[in-house]
């Protein structure tokens, strides 16, 4: 049944159709907001997969014809591996819903969002977080739905409810939100150095803005919703919990009192092979069962040592953030590094510095976009002590690295000022929670050791909750474990004056205001005593860049000029940045930058492209040759591109019958500019030359 739902969000009409297209998923709706559209199906198989978690995968995908343009690529359509945007998306979307689904439901789930639409003004990314949940809501499928997701802006003070692409452009604060009818369950963005308390406003303002769309679901819900397939969650064998729990609850306990992490996983494992081992043989083919039995008694004995002992399994306080080391200068060839140590978790930031060609462009569906700074966060196997295939970047590690580009990209120069392409490498060396946030402790300094002269210096936290009825401890600077036992994972990032960029993922079903201002707060202390730290090793950018960084010098050139620089078929720039080594870029305007490894190699560049584009001056001398004879006079080429008249009577400083007599094309001979005249002729004269020095007739 064709069914159809609006709400006015942000002054625009929101719109959830089901049941025109994809008929055969589980679900299938349409979000339209103005002209950008969404279609988004759900599709859950009917047989169970074996294991102890919820297979569920996300894909979001933006289709370059919803633009109305053709790809850009060789093949001219969409292959390959997904863009950052897609791969990030995909992220927003699984992670407020992952959650809602009940425990034992293990039924291989697919989410795909397709932009089918895009009218350039309203990205699609929340229409594709509602259409997952509204497609669930109608599906047979068991969702503790529904929830709904806006992005807020602030902008000149305003608070906006999802904002054009371009009102997005200078705005304070940037953040998407996820919420229930009764409270947040995710939130992403950032903001340009902005308090706590005008971050909560925000958070609950988009979480007000968005009940009409939980409305509309439910309305939606009545009318084309299927009865949901009835999930019963499968009860541990009780005779083997308290098998268990009688020979290892205690053992379990101390096992996870041990402070370090290779200690104490080492323990828990030995621990976990003797108590199977001493099942005996009648268990030997419910090993994953034991497993899962084991692993909750884990996280419930982790979680009592919290709420019942007040004590973490390292032994901290709950706001205590663990010990810290930085140190910068630690490579010689990059242009700053810089390793910081939380704990268990180390991570090393790698600045370069290049110039404009190594902006990565990326083609997007509003068209190709350049950046200017970069940063790749690099999750090797060896840093939680396995082994493991290398490949490309996972869809962990992009979005951890999104999260510290955001982080950071708030304090860097404008490009008027610091005229370099930044990227910063994070080489995650040991974790034990939070790498994301040592990426930007790390990264922070690297860019003051690199003498990037950054706005104010960045530190990030990591904070985590664990809620039990009315009992709520918040912890900061989250270890692995806690996090795993835990209720919420809330990273937060900013300077001494205010936060830069904020992630927040929760296991339950909700957070609310107060949970999350003490969070915000205690976040706030935390990180402070971090940036504290990292002040320590480093307080402010190097007043120099390194000298292993290219050298960019930027001159102005007459734009009539630059068809000389480059050349027929691009001959001439190529072969000045051959012989001189370096990367030269020219803009419509007469810009010319030059980017060189070494101070010879620039100046050698900007000599010659000064003798292509030098200008002549009237009075000035000049060493010219002859190209060409006519009877009237001969024409010299003074500079590349520039040619000039020396008329008959000009050659010689005594009468001329014909100018064979006094020079040939290919000659060498100094002259004189006379006069320029409006429309660029140049008239010049050997004679005047040979006057001025005194030369006989």
């Amino acid at each position: 049944m064709e069914n159809t739902y609006k709400t006015d969000i942000g002054g625009k009409t929101l719109t959830i159709q089901a049941g025109k297209l994809a008929k055969q998923a589980s679900g299938s709706v349409v979000v339209q907001y103005g002209d950008t559209i969404v279609l988004v199906t759900v599709v859950s198989s009917d047989e169970e997969r074996p294991g102890d978690f919820l297979p569920l995968s996300v894909e979001y995908q933006e289709k370059i014809y919803a633009a109305g343009r053709i790809p850009g690529n060789y093949f001219r359509r969409e292959i390959g591996r997904p863009s950052e945007k897609e791969t990030l998306t995909s992220r927003l979307i699984d992670r407020p819903i992952r959650p809602l689904f009940p425990k034992g439901y293990f039924y291989e789930t697919q989410i795909i969002a397709t932009v089918i639409s895009m009218d350039h003004e309203n990205d699609p990314d929340v229409l594709a977080m509602i259409g997952a949940s509204a497609a669930l809501e109608i599906s047979d499928i068991p969702f503790a739905g529904p929830i709904a997701s806006v992005r807020v802006i602030r902008k000149n003070g305003e608070y906006i409810i999802n904002p054009t692409i371009k009102e997005c452009e200078g705005s304070e604060i940037n953040i998407i939100v996820a919420g229930s009818k009764t409270g947040v369950v995710m939130v992403e963005g950032g903001g340009n150095i902005v308090n706590e308390k005008d971050m909560l406003e925000a958070i609950f303002f988009g979480h007000d803005a968005m009940q009409p769309i939980i409305a509309i679901q439910e309305k939606l819900k009545e009318t084309n919703g299927v009865p949901k397939r009835i999930c019963k969650e499968k009860k541990p064998d009780q005779a083997l919990v308290e098998k268990i729990e009688t020979a290892g609850a205690s053992r379990i306990r101390d096992a996870l009192l041990i402070p370090g992490k290779i200690n104490r996983h080492s323990a828990l494992r030995t621990l976990k092979a003797e108590l199977f081992e001493q099942l005996g043989p009648d268990y030997a083919d419910r090993k994953n069962e034991f497993s899962e039995i084991f692993y909750n008694f884990e996280k419930k004995i982790c979680r009592n040592l919290i709420i019942k002992e007040d004590r973490r399994i390292d032994g901290r306080k709950f706001d205590e953030v663990r010990p810290i080391t930085c140190e910068v200068g630690i490579l010689p060839r990059p242009h700053g590094s810089a390793l910081f140590t939380r704990g268990e978790t180390q991570v090393l930031g790698v600045l370069t510095l290049g110039s404009g060609p190594d902006e990565q462009r990326v083609e997007t569906l509003s068209g190709e976009e350049s950046r200017p700074f970069m940063l790749h966060y690099n999750f090797p196997p060896y840093s939680v002590g396995e082994t493991k295939r290398l490949g490309g970047p996972s869809r962990r590690d992009i979005g951890h690295g999104g999260l510290s580009t955001r982080a950071l990209e708030k304090v860097l120069p404008a490009k008027e000022d610091f005229d370099y392409t930044i990227r910063i490498v994070s080489e995650v060396l040991e974790s034990n929670g939070s790498s994301s946030m040592g990426t930007v402790c790390s990264g922070t300094m690297a860019l003051m050791d690199g003498g990037v002269p950054i706005k104010a210096p960045v530190s990030g936290i990591a904070m985590g909750l664990v809620k039990e009825g009315d009992a709520v401890v918040i912890l900061t600077d989250i270890l692995g474990d806690e996090d795993h036992a835990g209720d919420m994972d809330f990273k937060v990032t900013g300077t001494r004056e205010g936060i830069t960029a904020l992630q927040m993922d929760i296991k339950i079903l909700e957070l609310s205001k107060d949970i999350m201002e003490k969070a915000l707060e205690q976040a706030r202390i935390g990180r402070l005593i971090i940036l504290d730290k990292m002040l320590e090793a480093i307080d402010r950018p190097r007043e120099k860049i390194s000298p292993h960084a290219p050298a960019i010098t930027i001159i102005k050139i007459n734009p009539d000029k630059i068809r000389d620089i480059i050349g027929p078929g691009g001959k001439i720039i190529r072969s000045i940045q051959s012989e001189t080594n370096t990367r030269i870029e020219i803009d419509d305007s007469g810009v010319v930058k030059i980017a060189a490894m070494s101070k010879e190699d620039g100046k050698a560049a900007l000599e010659l492209i000064s003798n292509i584009t030098m200008e002549p001056e009237i009075g000035a001398i000049y060493e010219g040759t002859v190209v060409k004879i006519m009877d009237f006079g001969a024409f010299v080429q003074i500079m590349p591109g520039t040619d000039g008249l020396v008329h008959i009577s000009q050659l010689s400083n005594h009468r001329v019958t014909r100018v064979s007599d006094v020079v040939k094309e290919g000659d060498v001979i100094k002259v004189k500019v006379l006069e320029i005249s409006k429309d660029g002729k140049i008239r010049l004269s050997h004679k005047a030359v040979l006057e001025e020095t005194n030369v006989p007739a």
